[in-house]
């Protein structure tokens, strides 16, 4: 929630992060599943109320939902 404007604020991941930790991990030069739950955990800990990405389905299967 920004507190200034009492609503909450969403981040959006760029398609270019989601390509470069796509390739990375096809690569092999990252564990692609721990640096998806890594860039998504950083959203929120910055204080996003939610996060808008295409990582939502591999992210939601991760997590168990």
């Amino acid at each position: 929630m920004v507190e200034a404007y009492r609503v909450p604020a969403f981040a959006f991941q760029v398609s270019g992060e989601y390509a470069m930790i796509k390739a990375a991990g096809a690569h092999g030069w990252l564990d692609e599943d721990r640096a998806i739950l890594e860039s998504l955990s950083a959203f929120k800990r910055a204080g996003a109320a939610g996060v808008i990405t295409y990582f939502a389905p591999q992210a939601a299967r991760m997590l168990g939902a």
